[in-house]
C-alpha cells in the first residue's frame, strides 16, 4: 500500500530560507497565484540582533517579529512556510544533450522530507558570519560586536569604538566607522592592515592604529568593556566593528555547476540586475548571492527575483497552451480531458463533455456522520453536481457550495431548485485554492476530495479549518483502496468514479490511486491539538452501485471529523 510519503510533491517554485528575501519572493510569487513553498532553517543572519535599522516604517523593529509578520501576510496568499532544510537539488528538466526540458523543472532532497519538484527556484538560504577565534568576540556578536554602520552605528555614535581587521574590507570599514565616533581605533593585526597611504588617511582624521594582535574581549558586569592585547595592555570600548567571512549556504546547489563571483566579503553566487542565475530555473536573492545586502536591500532583491519567476513561469505557460493548440498542429483531441492541463481544466472537462455525472444522492457515509450533528451553516469543498449540498440544506442546513466545474455547479443549483432548497444553498464556481471567505460556518465538508490531476489538497483543507467556528466540525470522507480487491470495477473504465455522491476532486479513472488513510490525513493536515479535537479516525465499509446501475461492490471510506475546540 502506498503512503502519501511516497507522493512526490510538485510547486511551481521553491524557495529556499525564509528570511527577508525569501518571505519577499514568496509574496510576489503568492500573490501572482503560484502554488508556492517556502522551505527554512530558522536561523536568519540577523537573529542575533534585537533590532533592525535603517529599514522604512519598521525603524527598530526586531527582525524576527519582521519574519512572523512576513508570514503572516503569506498565509493570505496560500503559501506553504516549512520548517527544513534543503540537502541537494538536482535537475530534472536536462535532456541528454543538455537542453532544458520545459516544465520538467528542479529536484529538491530535505534533510527531513520526501522529495519535491519544482518548476522555478529561488536561493534565499542567506549565510553564515565567520569571526576570528577571539575568546569572547562571539558572545556579543550582534549586540556590541557589530558589522555594519548603517545598522548599528547610531546606536553606539559617540561611543568608544574598534574596528577589528580580519579581512580585506577592514580598512574601509574604519573609515567608514569614523563617521560614528571621534573616539576610533583601528586593531590592525588581522588580515585588514591598511596600506601607507589608508594608515595616513586615517591618522589624519583621528583614528589611532593598533598593530598588537588582540588576546580576548573583556567585559564587565555582563557588557563589552574592551580589548586585552597580546603585550597585557588593555583597551577600554564599548563597541567593536568587525567585518565577519561570509560563507553562504548554498552547498546544496554544488552538482549544478552554477558561476559563483568573489566580492571583498567572500565568494558568492552570481547573479544578474534580476537575481538569476546561470541557471534558467534558478534566481538567487539576499546575502546568498549579495553578502552585504542589508534587510531592504534584501527584500528589494526578492521582490524583484520573484517578479522574474512568474514572469519565466508566464512565457512558460503560454509557449505549452501554444503547443498543445490545435492551431500548432498538436494531437490533443477534444474528447477525453487532458490530464495536464489545470485542474480547473480537467474537471471541466469531466463534467461538461456528458450528461449528470452521479445520481444526486447523498453519500451514505457522510449522511450518517453529519446527522449526528447540531444543523447549522455549512461549506461542502468541492460540491460537484450537488448531492451532498442538496441534502444539507433539506435538513436546515444553510451551505455554501463550491466546485471548480461551473457546469457541475449549474447541475447542483438546478437540483437545489427542483427539490425546493435553492434558497438555502450559495453556489460558487471557482478554483478553491485561491477561493476564501469572511464567513464562518459551523460544518465544512469535503468528500472524496481527491484529484488525478495535481490540486493543493492539503493546503485548501488546512485553509478551510480556518472558517469553522470555535465548537464546530471538520468532515473529510475519502475512498481507501488497502488492495487491488478495494478497488471497484467501476473505476477502472475512462473518467470512471468510485461513488454515488460528487466531487470537485473526484475521479479514480487510475487503475491504481494512491489515496490517504484516515490515519495519514490526520498526519499530513497536523492541524493543532491545542485547537483541534478529531472526533472520528476509522475506516467504514458500505455498499455501492456503480454509475451503471448494475455492478456493486462494498466500498471502504475513509472518516476524519475534528470539532474545533470552544
Amino acid at each position: 500500500m502506498h503512503t502519501n510519503k511516497d507522493i512526490e510533491e510538485h510547486w511551481d517554485a521553491i524557495v529556499i530560507g525564509g528570511g527577508a528575501a525569501g518571505l519577499s519572493a514568496a509574496l510576489m510569487l503568492g500573490r501572482a497565484r503560484r502554488r508556492v513553498l517556502v522551505v527554512d532553517a530558522g536561523e536568519p543572519r540577523n537573529r542575533f540582533a534585537a533590532h533592525m535599522h535603517g529599514v522604512l516604517g519598521h525603524e527598530g523593529m526586531d527582525p524576527l517579529e519582521l519574519l512572523r509578520r512576513g508570514r503572516e501576510e503569506l498565509r493570505e496568499y496560500d503559501v506553504t512556510v516549512r520548517t527544513g532544510s534543503v540537502t541537494v537539488v538536482r535537475d530534472s528538466g536536462v535532456d541528454n544533450g543538455g537542453n532544458d526540458v520545459a516544465g520538467a523543472g528542479l529536484t529538491v532532497e530535505f534533510a527531513d522530507a520526501a522529495p519535491a519538484t519544482a518548476r522555478a527556484l529561488v536561493v534565499a538560504s542567506g549565510q553564515t558570519d565567520e569571526l576570528p577565534d577571539i575568546p569572547g568576540l562571539q558572545e556579543f556578536w550582534g549586540t556590541s560586536v557589530l558589522h555594519c554602520p548603517y545598522c548599528h552605528g547610531w546606536e553606539v555614535r559617540g561611543r568608544r569604538i574598534a574596528v577589528l581587521g580580519t579581512t580585506a574590507m577592514s580598512a574601509h570599514q574604519a573609515q567608514l566607522v569614523r563617521q560614528w565616533t571621534d573616539d576610533l581605533v583601528f586593531l590592525t593585526a588581522g588580515s585588514g592592515a591598511p596600506d601607507a597611504d589608508v594608515a595616513t588617511r586615517l591618522r589624519a582624521r583621528g583614528v589611532r592604529l593598533e598593530a598588537t594582535p588582540v588576546d580576548r574581549v573583556l567585559t564587565e558586569n555582563g557588557r563589552l568593556s574592551g580589548v586585552r592585547l597580546e603585550d597585557g595592555r588593555e583597551i577600554a570600548l564599548d563597541a567593536i566593528f568587525a567585518a565577519p567571512t561570509a560563507r553562504p549556504h548554498d552547498r546544496f546547489l554544488d552538482g549544478l555547476d552554477l558561476e559563483r563571483t568573489t566580492t571583498p566579503m567572500g565568494t558568492a553566487l552570481a547573479v544578474d540586475q534580476f537575481g538569476a542565475t546561470t541557471h534558467p530555473r534558478i534566481w538567487a536573492a539576499g546575502n546568498v548571492a549579495n553578502p552585504g545586502a542589508t534587510v531592504p536591500v534584501s527584500m528589494a532583491a526578492g521582490s524583484m527575483a520573484g517578479g522574474m519567476v512568474n514572469m519565466m513561469l508566464v512565457n512558460e505557460d503560454f509557449d505549452r497552451a501554444v503547443a498543445a493548440s490545435p492551431a500548432s498542429g498538436s494531437s490533443v483531441s477534444s474528447g477525453a480531458p487532458d490530464s495536464t492541463g489545470t485542474p480547473a481544466e480537467h474537471w471541466e472537462g469531466e463534467y461538461a463533455d456528458d450528461g449528470p455525472r452521479w445520481s444526486g444522492a447523498v453519500n451514505a457515509t457522510t449522511a450518517a456522520v453529519v446527522d449526528a450533528l447540531p444543523v447549522g451553516s455549512a461549506l461542502d469543498l468541492g460540491c460537484g453536481e450537488g448531492g451532498d449540498a442538496v441534502w444539507l440544506a433539506e435538513r436546515g442546513w444553510d451551505v455554501t457550495a463550491v466546485d471548480l466545474s461551473p457546469t457541475a455547479v449549474s447541475r447542483g443549483a438546478e437540483a437545489a431548485a427542483a427539490r425546493g432548497v435553492a434558497d438555502r444553498i450559495d453556489w460558487v464556481a471557482h478554483d478553491l485554492t485561491t477561493w476564501t471567505t469572511d464567513e464562518r460556518v459551523d460544518l465544512v465538508t469535503a468528500s472524496f476530495f481527491h484529484s488525478p490531476v495535481e490540486l493543493s489538497r492539503t493546503r485548501i483543507l488546512r485553509r478551510a479549518a480556518e472558517w469553522v467556528r470555535p465548537g464546530g466540525h471538520l468532515l473529510l470522507v475519502s475512498h481507501v483502496f488497502e488492495s487491488e480487491a478495494d478497488i471497484p470495477p467501476w473505476a477502472n473504465r475512462p473518467g470512471g468514479g468510485g461513488h454515488s455522491g460528487h466531487g470537485e476532486n473526484s475521479g479514480h479513472g487510475a487503475a491504481h490511486p494512491v489515496l490517504p488513510t484516515p490515519a495519514e490525513d490526520v498526519a499530513e493536515l497536523a492541524l493543532d491539538p491545542a485547537t483541534w479535537e478529531v472526533v472520528l479516525e476509522e475506516i467504514r465499509p458500505r455498499e455501492a452501485v456503480g454509475p451503471d446501475g448494475v455492478q456493486t461492490a462494498t466500498l471502504k471510506d475513509g472518516v476524519v471529523l475534528y470539532r474545533r475546540r470552544p
